[in-house]
């Protein structure tokens, strides 16, 4: 990305997941040609903050979930917080409004989501996976796995069902 906005003539500060840092903000031209380029890739150029605010909630908790090998030490609404320099009820209350379910509700799909693929892939026991995921214990995982699939993940791994979801599109 970073090569392509500065094909422009745009001053990238930094690219991150979901994100693009611009020295500046740009001219009304340069905002069409950047919508165009990014539907051309199949994302959108997000200017209202309260959606901005959104993706990039989004974009950290799908990050933390599925691409983090360490721990962070955090609640996800400390880490919410903290990455984002904004208190969590104001963060919480931003995303509910646009997205008509909560933070909590997404953080349980997403997880829900890296299961299926964990079962999928079979390289992780599912003490493994509640651990990595921060379950309390395995009944834990497979109460909330059971509440949003139907399944036990045992049942799903043995039925093969594997409907996993662009997790862009999980909410």
């Amino acid at each position: 990305m970073k090569e392509q906005f500065e094909a422009m003539g745009l001053p990238v500060v930094e690219v991150r997941l979901g994100q693009v840092d611009l020295e500046r903000p740009l001219l009304p031209e340069e905002t069409a040609q950047v919508d165009i380029f990014l539907r051309d890739y199949g994302f959108e150029l997000l200017e209202d903050q309260k959606a901005k605010l959104v993706e990039r909630i989004k974009t950290l908790l799908i990050e933390l979930i599925h691409y983090r090998k360490e721990k962070t030490g955090l609640t996800y609404s400390t880490f919410l917080a903290q990455s984002i320099g904004r208190d969590y009820s104001t963060l919480s209350h931003t995303f509910s409004s646009l997205e008509n379910t909560t933070i909590e509700k997404f953080i349980i799909l997403q997880k829900v989501e890296y299961i299926k693929a964990q079962l999928e892939y079979e390289e992780l026991s599912l003490g493994e996976i509640a651990t990595r995921l921060h379950y309390r214990s395995l009944s834990h995982l497979s109460k909330q796995f059971k509440a949003v699939t139907g399944y036990s993940p045992s049942e799903y791994r043995k039925l093969q069902i594997m409907n996993r979801l662009p997790l862009d599109q999980v909410s």
